[in-house]
């Protein structure tokens, strides 16, 4: 769905029901209005800074 190592983190997540629910729906949006971002565009923050790059403090 992303392109990168995203992927296999958030695998999981995308195949859980509420996660198909909302992409059915953001589908079903996209192909009846003019949505903004582009919808290849909705994962740029993903695509853009790789897992790796990440850093999490608590």
């Amino acid at each position: 769905m992303i392109g990168n190592e995203w992927d296999n983190v958030l695998e999981e997540e995308f195949n859980k029901d509420y996660f198909i629910k909302i992409k059915e729906f953001i589908d079903e949006e996209y192909k009846t209005k003019t949505i903004y971002p582009p919808k290849e565009e909705i994962f740029n923050a993903f695509k853009l800074c790789p897992i790796d790059n990440v850093k999490l403090s608590f």
